[in-house]
Formats: structure tokens, sequence, C-alpha cells
């Protein structure tokens, strides 16, 4: 009977997958470091060429649902991952998913602005490179140089590839590193507070950047700026205390938000 049931609520929520255009969709997500329970049967969908913004006060979960995305909490000792999580329909936490090529096709850009201590160049050629997608020294220039273009870099470092990444700005640098996850042709791009460590200028440059990639790719952006969520998101999801609040259109949720904490956070009541 259980099996059976099981059977009917995965058909249920491929069907509901299909209907609204779902790229991940997570159910009954939970997560536990070692004793302690971070997330609580989360169920949340990310959808094709859209921007979700997560918003949230500290420690309230929307990180750890992200890293959820990519297996990141592989990395960390002690936590398990449990319900289900998939890309295009397939269970990423399948003992057959190949985790390195999950990663590929699941970008991921880090709070903080972290190149590789290599050149521009090798910055963004290093995951085309191990991936095995350029044939030629050609190829993989032309992979470089349109990654740069997509991440809004190229004019400003197309003379100067093989100076190191780390000699950028901050803003220059976390853009290098969208260059770096758009370069291994990902379908998904997650970005943890992106903005965080930039200035007011960079962060809007950051921002024109997510709107630009969004035709190519669904984003999912953890951020604490309200403003930001308002700005570059269309769905917006509320965590609190590892409990998904509530999810909807990014405009209704800033407007007419469906829970009173959703009211009480955007209003800055808490967090």
């Amino acid at each position: 009977m259980n099996m059976l049931s099981d059977a009917a609520a995965e058909k249920a929520l491929v069907k509901k997958m299909n209907e609204v255009n779902y790229k991940m969709v997570g159910k009954d997500v939970s997560v536990y470091y070692g004793e302690k329970r971070a997330l609580f049967d989360v169920n949340l969908g990310v959808r094709n060429n859209t921007v979700t913004a997560l918003i949230g006060p500290s420690g309230c979960g929307k990180s750890t649902f992200l890293r959820c995305l990519n297996r990141m909490n592989d990395t960390i000792q002690g936590a398990k991952v449990t319900g289900l999580l998939t890309l295009d329909s397939k269970d990423i936490y399948d003992p057959d998913i190949d985790v390195v090529e999950l990663r590929a096709r699941v970008g991921m850009v880090f709070q903080k602005p972290n190149p590789f201590p290599k050149s521009i160049y090798e910055n963004v050629a290093y995951g085309p490179r191990i991936h095995g997608l350029a044939r030629s020294k050609a190829e993989l220039d032309q992979i470089v140089e349109a990654s740069l273009q997509k991440a809004g870099l190229w004019s400003e470092v197309k003379d100067r590839l093989q100076e190191s990444g780390t000699g950028l700005s901050g803003g220059q640098q976390q853009r290098l590193c969208i260059a770096r996850a758009v370069a291994v042709s990902p379908e998904v791009i997650l970005m943890d507070e992106p903005c965080s460590a930039l200035d007011p200028i960079a962060t809007a440059r950051v921002e024109e950047l997510i709107h630009e990639l969004r035709a190519n790719y669904s984003i999912v952006i953890v951020t604490h700026s309200m403003q930001q969520a308002a700005r570059v998101s269309q769905r917006t999801a509320m965590f609190h205390l590892g409990n998904l609040v509530e999810e909807d259109d990014t405009d209704k949720m800033f407007t007419n938000p469906s829970d009173q904490r959703t009211q009480d956070y955007i209003m800055g009541r808490f967090g």
C-alpha cells in the first residue's frame, strides 16, 4: 500500500512539474546536521528561466536549501538530506548520479568572490578543460570569450587575460566567478548572497547581469536585501526557523503576502 502511494505521489509530482515548467523540484526536503534539524519538509520548485529569491532571517534555512540543489551539503560532515530533489525529473541524490557532472549543470556563485589564484583566462578555462568541453585551443578561447561576454566582463579584461584573477576589483572578481560558472554550460545557477561583499555600483552591475542571464538559465539567489529580491526575482520564497513559510510571485509577496511572518519580515519587524 505504501509503495503504491509513494509511486502515485511521485507521478503527481512529475505531472505538476510538467504543468508549471519546473527545472528543479524539492519535495519534503529535510536536512539534519548531526542531531540538529535545519530544514523541515520543504516543498519548493525552481522554474525555467526564472529568478527565484530565497529570503528570511539569518539561520532560517535558505542557504541550507540552496546547498541541497547541487549537493554541497555532501561536503559537510554529519549532514543528511531526506526527501526528493529532482533536476529535469531525475533524483539528484540517486546513487548513480555523478556529483561532478551535477555541479557542472547546477553551478554556484558564493557570497565572497573566490577566483582561483590563476590568470583570468585560466579561471574561466579550468572547468571546460576538466570536463572536456573544448577539442582545441581555439574552441577553448571561444568558450572563455563567450563566458566573459555573458558575465559582462570581456571589454574590461580582454587585454589582460594573462593577469591574475585575484588582481581584479571585488565586483570584477564576482563577475569572473559568474563567468567561471557559466563556462561549463550549466542549466541552473545558484547565488548565495553574491552582492553582500560588493559596493552599490558593483551590486547594480551584478543585478543587471542576473536579468540578462535569466534568458538562458534558471537562477536561485539567497539575499538578505529585500530591495534586491524585489528588483531581480520573479518568484520569492520566505523561510523561517527551517520552514518554508510561503512562495509566490515576487510582486504579490511584497505587496500582499499570505502569511503574517512574511509581512513582518519584509517590514523589518524582525530578522
